[in-house]
């Protein structure tokens, strides 16, 4: 009966415009993201990073704001709230990146991290294409589910990249003792390996929706 009721209300679609509108920051932050590790104004592009991290911030809380005033909802009230904040958590990563690039002057990237940052442009748009389908999630499926497989997969290739780098950091640095220069590299790899597992947060949240959903 209640799930009947539900489907004779009207939806509050404004969320729809508001997942939307965070998934467009995300991509954003993702190519300023793929611009600095290839160099290119690295300080410029950390800033516009932390500008656009607070933007999404501020959305997000518009999101949970939300679902406490709104009466209908287009799906359940704990998954818009997980996939919301699983989609801030991806450039809440990118934050962290900053942070550490920033800690340690680094203004020059390794060609795996620079392919690291090619993934994250990836993912960001696969997400981005992701969230307007929810709104007509049944008749979306297919592509909603090809979409989570396809952000696993760039996921599997960023695990790759991140473990490669690793060996040629310590190729690089351990015969010689650079103990500084390894561990800031490693972090920076740690921390763009954690934005695409961010990434692959959100399309798990995506499937538990269409499982619940259609």
């Amino acid at each position: 009966m209640m799930s009947l009721f539900r489907k004779l209300m009207p939806r509050e679609d404004k969320f729809f415009d508001m997942f939307a509108n965070h998934s467009k920051t995300v991509v954003a932050a993702a190519q300023a993201m793929n611009d600095l590790l290839a160099g290119r104004d690295v300080e410029a592009n950390c800033e516009r990073i932390v500008s656009l991290e607070n933007d999404a911030d501020e959305i997000t809380r518009e999101v949970l704001l939300a679902i406490r005033r709104s009466f209908i909802t287009p799906f359940d009230r704990g998954d818009i709230k997980d996939l919301i904040q699983s989609m801030d958590d991806a450039i809440d990563t990118m934050h962290k990146t900053v942070k550490t690039i920033r800690l340690f002057e680094q203004t020059s990237f390794d060609p795996l991290m620079q392919q690291m940052g090619a993934e994250i442009v990836k993912a960001s748009a696969l997400i981005a294409e992701a969230i307007p389908l929810l709104n007509r999630m049944q008749a979306n499926a297919p592509r909603l589910s090809a979409i989570a497989e396809e952000i696993t997969r760039v996921e599997g290739r960023s695990d790759e990249l991140h473990d490669e780098g690793l060996k040629d950091l310590f190729r690089r640095h351990g015969a010689n003792g650079n103990a500084m220069a390894y561990m800031i590299g490693s972090e920076i790899y740690g921390n763009l390996e954690k934005v695409v597992d961010r990434f692959e947060d959100v399309a798990n949240e995506i499937s538990g929706i269409l499982i619940e959903n259609v």
